[in-house]
């Protein structure tokens, strides 16, 4: 019940690669340099005597550093909790401290450079933190046995206490200190049996930040102000692709307040004294665009010719062919049985975080810092580093708390932060420019969650089970602008139907990926390719469910047991049972069930849906997730309350669409996310696990629609082929 599969680190052309590709700095690899190295000159180490991952003070206060960033999923506790636990640390008086952008240190073990995503902050981290926090206490051990004269093996730590019991002798932190940091770390210290886990797992694990945020004492980019700083806000082409033909600055500079108007690769920057004027100048400039390469196509025809490819009609794009990603048996072989046949639509998705992009930046001659929410510090230094012409370990990062990202933060190009940069360059002498996006800006700088089209074609036998798979999917690549070229196809595309449970148990599978060069940016949006998947394979399997008869849980049990699934089972029974699954829904409501594997981690979700005015109504969503060892329970339950919100949010009423290339969507009056009344309960149930943690911060979106259209179906039998479900 508790096999654990590794958590995902990245796929494809991967988030490694990216790592590889960006080494190339100068044209050269250096051979012995690992690509943290080597992004890494220029920066400066200065670690305590516990190492980069510990401080601990004067008074015996235990500082975590963590190099993952804080935009809301609450890791830094978790995080924290990992340390702290090995240490034997007083959990009241441990803090946490953002991580200095250093990728020879503190690289994402998964990713190759210091960034946070694909919801592996805790699981990559789990044995680097667990063998820091074992090798202080074990420093702390070895001091006291050596000041007090006793053998090692007999001295015992707990809540920052370095006790003897044999001899009565006991010393804090605080007054261990000095002589705990003259002891050399071992280099394996051993590390705690799980079962003796006093702190993970409980809930005194919560968020070491929820009073900062509460006060408004917690520093996010908007917060800071800096002697002498500007504002600078920038006009974008309307359309992807277009570029600065003229533009004519006179009566923007007449502003009060305007200091400078420069052009920029992205558009063109007004930089003022603060940010009403930066606003009033941007909105009195005039700017003619370029659009000879500029994206004109409406998603409504992209999206019509992606049914058509789909289909195997009309005559696909320049060097663009179909990529098989899963096979299996003769495809080419006719299979006896019946034919079920569906096709499904998916929008292009805002990431729509709370807090617009923004950042600020000071270059200098040599010199630059950034100080913002970076999500990929060392993306975001490599950038920074080819604008200004430097080392880019040289460039110095102070990450802050961010307002959500769901992906949005992190991407190749660092496309605010370089903007942000560039003007910041132009001003010079390390004078700050803050970047301020509005929400509009926001909205339509694109970055979206790929417009994707499914179309399925199945074989069922005698008692309605699959036979025969053949699956095509349509969908623009994430690795485009990439450092190096794609090895194969983009894995993000079809993660969650490449491995299904649903094709293993099925004898013939033909499935293919196609990927066209469209002029839309895209990027990995959160749960990423699982966000169309999981609804594609969740909700086909209730229909073939309901086709054959068979109860949606039963059909499920049947196919996990023939694919293996054993922790696909766990999780359903255990959302089953919790749900009351056996026992009818109350009168006006409906049920519908999904599981499905993201990032590692496995969730089962049942919705209970009623429709109010034609419009799904979801009141209660039981949840139960296999996560492997759950450091805090209550941060575990936060991360699916929300990862349903977000998914809930899209499924209902998410969706961008562009007409002759311009976005249509431009805020929330009209890109609708959900409100605080719409909100269901939500009830988490953990599966026991004594496996090394996956992540919780994606897994739990995408299963929330497909349980959502499986109950419409049980209320109603239709069946939904498009997103999201309010057409209005």
């Amino acid at each position: 019940m508790n096999k654990i599969l590794s958590p995902r680190e990245t796929s494809g052309a991967t988030r490694r690669d990216l790592v590889v590709g960006a080494t190339l700095v100068g044209g050269a690899l250096l051979v012995g340099c690992s690509p943290g190295d080597l992004l890494s000159v220029g920066a400066k180490e200065d670690f305590g005597a516990f190492g980069p991952f510990i401080k601990i003070g004067a008074d015996g206060a235990v500082t975590v550093i963590s190099k993952h960033i804080e935009f809301g999923q609450g890791n830094h506790a978790g995080l924290a909790a990992i340390v702290a636990e090995e240490l034997d640390a007083d959990w009241s008086k441990v803090t946490v401290e953002q991580a200095p952008a250093i990728a020879k240190v503190y690289a994402n073990t998964g990713m190759g450079v210091q960034g946070t995503g694909g919801s592996s902050a805790i699981s990559n981290s789990w044995n680097q933190l667990r063998q820091a926090g074992a090798g202080a206490k074990a420093m702390f051990v070895e001091a006291a046995a050596n000041k007090w004269n006793a053998p090692a093996g007999e001295i015992t730590v707990k809540d920052s206490v370095v006790s003897h019991a044999k001899t009565g002798k006991s010393a804090t932190f605080a007054q261990l200190l000095p002589e705990a940091g003259k002891v050399t770390p071992p280099k394996a210290p051993v590390l705690k049996d799980p079962k003796t886990f006093t702190l993970i797992g409980t809930d005194r694990v919560r968020r070491k930040d929820a009073q900062a945020k509460s006060d408004g004492t917690a520093r996010f980019t908007q917060d800071v102000h800096l002697p002498d700083m500007l504002t600078a806000m920038v006009a974008h082409a309307p359309r992807y692709g277009a570029k600065v033909a003229s533009f004519d600055a006179a009566d923007a500079k007449k502003v009060p307040g305007v200091v400078e108007v420069y052009q920029i690769p992205t558009g063109v920057a007004v930089v003022a004294d603060n940010t009403w004027a930066a606003r009033k100048g941007r909105e009195a400039l005039k700017v003619t665009w370029d659009e000879s390469g500029a994206e004109k196509a409406s998603s409504e025809t992209m999206a019509a010719n992606y049914r058509q490819w789909a289909a195997g009609k009309g005559k696909l794009p320049e060097k663009t062919e179909w990529a098989a990603f899963e096979t299996k048996g003769d495809a080419a072989k006719k299979v006896q049985g019946t034919i079920f046949e569906t096709t499904y639509d998916f929008p292009y998705l805002a990431h729509a975080a709370m807090e617009p992009m923004n950042c600020v930046a000071q270059v200098g001659v040599g010199k630059a810092k950034l100080t913002f929410g970076s999500q990929i510090p060392t993306v975001d230094q490599l950038n920074t580093a080819k604008i200004v012409g430097m080392l880019p370990g040289a460039v110095e990062i102070e990450t802050l708390f961010a307002g959500g990202s769901f992906g949005r933060r992190a991407n190749f190009q660092s496309d605010y932060v370089a903007e942000c940069v560039e003007i910041a360059k132009k001003v010079g002498k390390m004078r700050p420019v803050k970047l301020v996006w509005t929400r509009e800006d926001d909205m339509a700088a694109g970055y979206f969650r790929p417009l994707t089209h499914h179309a399925l074609k199945i074989t069922l036998d005698k008692d309605g089970y699959p036979v025969a798979w053949r699956h095509r999917v349509v969908t623009q690549t994430l690795m485009k602008g990439s450092p190096i070229p794609s090895k194969g196809i983009d894995e993000t595309t079809v993660e969650g139907a490449k491995g299904s449970p649903y094709l293993k148990a099925t004898p013939v599978v033909d499935a293919q990926v196609l990927m066209p060069d469209v002029g839309v940016p895209v990027l990995w949006w959160r749960s990423v390719g699982a966000t169309h998947t999981a609804f594609v394979m969740e909700h086909t399997i209730d229909q073939l469910a309901r086709k054959a008869g068979k109860d949606p849980v039963a059909y499920r049990r049947t196919l996990y047991e023939k694919a293996g699934a054993t922790r696909h089972l766990a999780v359903l029974n255990l959302a089953a049972e919790k749900a009351g699954w056996d026992k009818p829904a109350t009168a006006g409501w409906s049920r519908g069930v999904a599981v499905h594997e993201s990032f590692g981690t496995l969730v089962a979700q049942v919705a209970e849906v009623k429709l109010v005015d034609g419009q799904p109504k979801v009141g209660r969503v039981v949840t139960a997730v296999d996560c492997g060892t759950a450091i805090s329970p209550d941060q575990i339950a936060a991360q699916m309350e929300g990862g349903i919100c977000y998914g809930l949010s899209a499924a209902l009423f998410g969706k961008v669409t562009l007409k002759d290339g311009v976005v249509e969507q431009t805020n929330f009056d009209t890109y609708r996310v959900l409100r605080n009344s719409e909100a269901p309960t939500v009830e988490t149930y953990i599966v026991p696990s004594g496996n090394a943690p996956s992540g919780t911060g994606e897994p739990g979106t995408p299963v929330i629609a497909p349980a959502v259209a499986n109950a419409l179906l049980a209320l109603n039998g239709q069946a939904t082929t498009s997103l999201p479900f309010v057409k209005a």
